[in-house]
């Protein structure tokens, strides 16, 4: 049994399998969407701030 998903852009469903060389995304277009919008700083990867760490400007790194 194929496991079917969402393409993350466009919603489209996909088949999860190693002969999709996009997945999880449909296509080319929507891999190269999906790549143009963490290079314009769309998407966000938030770190919580170790309450034990000293203040020397790293974020949860020990």
């Amino acid at each position: 049994m194929v496991t079917i998903v969402k393409c993350p852009v466009c919603g489209k469903e996909v088949e999860w399998k190693e002969s999709n060389r996009y997945r999880p995304f449909c296509s080319e277009r929507c891999k190269q969407i999906d790549l143009g919008a963490w290079a314009e700083e769309k998407y966000k990867v938030f770190a919580v701030e170790d309450e034990d760490s000293e203040d020397d400007g790293t974020i949860g790194v020990k």
